[in-house]
């Protein structure tokens, strides 16, 4: 029984999270540029990468670590 329930959740969440992308608004990008040096660029960049991510192909995202 334990594994029938584990197996219906594991397909509810592979279905339901399948293929969906949330890509940011220009307030998030406008946020997340705005300690870059050259904020107009890393907008401009990010935006092309939005247009990318909602045309369907395939970008790189950038992970920057967490400073306390």
């Amino acid at each position: 029984m334990k594994l029938v329930l584990n197996f219906s959740m594991f397909l509810l969440a592979f279905f339901s999270l399948s293929n969906e992308s949330f890509s940011l608004t220009n307030y998030q990008i406008k946020r997340f540029c705005k300690k870059e040096k050259r904020a107009s660029l890393c907008i401009k960049i990010l935006q092309e990468k939005r247009s990318d991510l909602q045309e369907g192909k395939l970008i790189e995202i950038p992970v920057k670590p967490f400073k306390r």
